[in-house]
């Protein structure tokens, strides 16, 4: 088994956690945080994949692609956060 196979098998059990916690979760905060071992397991998939081999050297893009959707991830759970925490507030008025 290389290395590349390796991070890309254990994305795909961190995505395939992350979807059972998901539909299995009634409450906001637990589905909001097995969502993000999903996007976990996706970028290391993705950055997995960006491997070419020994001779040759890494792809940068998918890097860059990978540090711009944990950009995106982490304001998206900011938000997400923030409408939860909105939510509640209104549900306890």
């Amino acid at each position: 088994m290389t290395q590349a196979l390796i991070y890309a098998l254990t994305g795909a059990v961190l995505f395939m956690l992350g979807v059972r916690a998901t539909l299995l979760r009634d409450a906001l905060l637990p589905r909001l945080l097995a969502l993000n071992v999903c996007g976990a397991g996706v970028f290391l998939i993705f950055v997995s994949l960006a491997y070419r081999g020994d001779s040759l050297p890494v792809d940068p893009v998918p890097h860059a692609l990978v540090l711009t959707g944990l950009v995106v991830a982490i304001s998206a759970t900011a938000l997400a956060l923030a409408l939860n925490r909105r939510l509640r507030e209104m549900a306890d008025e």
